[in-house]
């Protein structure tokens, strides 16, 4: 099992994620239209020439999803129930074609579950960071975990 178990998390670690993946144009263009964002900051490059950024930002949503996919494969993979709930998203930084996002995560809280015996509920503070260091995205979620199995 690549995931860790609810009994594995321990409160304070921090986990920086091996696997980092530099963000393309086509990325971007395809994630904006399959979500159906038409924003012109996402994907029209001359409208982008003339902003402050001089081109394309990176869909905000896109970045949260690469940063937390970032992780799954050392903190949830096959072990999570589901997604309670994201907390406290942050996009400090923009992020542009050409960036390399790397993510850690550090495990804020835990506490059994009330109604499931078999499960417990994390906190997750997932951070992602371009090629510079800068913090580009940060977010606290919240997943149901396994215990490991009696």
């Amino acid at each position: 099992m690549a995931g860790k178990y609810y009994e594995e998390l321990e409160v304070g670690h921090v986990i920086h994620h091996d696997v980092r993946r530099t963000v393309t144009d086509w990325d971007n263009m395809q994630f904006s239209t399959m979500t159906m964002n038409p924003a012109a900051i996402h994907i029209d490059h001359e409208y982008c020439k003339t902003t402050e950024f001089g081109r394309p930002l990176v869909n905000s949503v896109f970045t949260l999803g690469l940063v937390v996919g970032l992780s799954v494969g050392e903190t949830t993979l096959g072990t999570t129930v589901g997604n309670l709930g994201w907390e406290e998203v942050r996009f400090p930084k923009p992020v542009f074609a050409g960036d390399t996002i790397r993510a850690e995560t550090e495990v804020l809280a835990k506490r059994e579950s009330k109604s499931r015996p078999t499960q417990g509920i994390v906190t997750f503070l997932h951070r992602g960071l371009n090629q510079r260091d800068e913090v580009v995205c940060e977010c606290k979620r919240l997943a149901l975990m396994m215990k490991r199995p009696a």
